[in-house]
């Protein structure tokens, strides 16, 4: 077995003395684990960086094995990102919640475009914990749990949405809601549209969306908690008073 495709580092642990089993998420294939050699090099510990962008060339003996990766870099990568620790602390969980998140070698484009996105998307600080929303958001429709904010489960009004169902992913309207909003979650107007501005708590009302139906659809099945990158990223924008 053998391809070669562009991808997005999500991981790298050591693995004897000089390689490293690395998590990737490529382009047309989806995340794949490798066997790189020479990753404790100099050379290389630069693009073994979560969110590290790489052309990968995979070889396996049998299609069902851990096979062997070269990685070659595209970009500077995130170094250009250490100067920025709450943006690298974005970059941590969106890379964790991927890599916890997808199946292997099963092909998520739409994730790879959604990472691509917010790795751009961090170098202005202003709209990146926005983006990164959005990311989680394009992780669960590519998983096949995707929101629907296109109207109101209950009236089918296409206006003055403002809550979303817990239960169901579903949009609700301030009418709609109303009896009920103390059990309903707050649906930020960026949400609904890319021209939505940003209000104080929209940030966070947003994750705690995604971060509820991440946890209910994906993690919960999967026997796992949200990574604690992801927890972190939610403290420290609290700190940053980015929420």
């Amino acid at each position: 077995m053998e391809w070669e495709d562009e991808a997005f580092v999500l991981s790298a642990r050591v693995h004897g003395e000089t390689g490293a089993i690395v998590e990737l998420l490529t382009q047309d294939r989806g995340k794949f684990a490798a066997h790189v050699s020479g990753a404790a090099s100099r050379r290389m510990k630069p693009f073994l960086q979560a969110g590290a962008k790489v052309i990968a060339r995979y070889r396996a003996r049998m299609s069902d094995q851990l096979g062997a990766a070269t990685l070659e870099p595209i970009g500077e990568g995130p170094s250009s990102l250490f100067d920025e620790p709450l943006a690298l602390s974005g970059l941590s969980a969106a890379a964790a919640v991927a890599a916890g998140a997808l199946p292997e070698r099963e092909a998520h484009p739409g994730a790879f475009h959604a990472l691509e996105a917010l790795i751009t998307a961090l170098a202005i600080p202003e709209i990146w914990p926005a983006v990164y929303v959005r990311f989680e958001a394009g992780l669960l429709q590519d998983l096949g749990f995707g929101l629907d904010l296109s109207k109101c489960a209950a009236t089918g009004s296409l206006d003055d949405l403002v809550y979303i169902s817990p239960r169901t992913g579903r949009a609700v309207s301030r009418a709609a809601g109303a009896p009920y909003h103390d059990k309903l979650l707050p649906l930020p107007p960026f949400m609904l549209s890319a021209q939505g501005g940003l209000a104080e708590g929209d940030v966070g009302a947003g994750l705690d969306i995604t971060g509820h139906f991440l946890e209910q659809f994906v993690f919960h099945p999967l026997n796992k908690p949200l990574p604690p990158a992801r927890v972190w990223l939610l403290d420290r924008l609290g700190e940053a008073g980015r929420l």
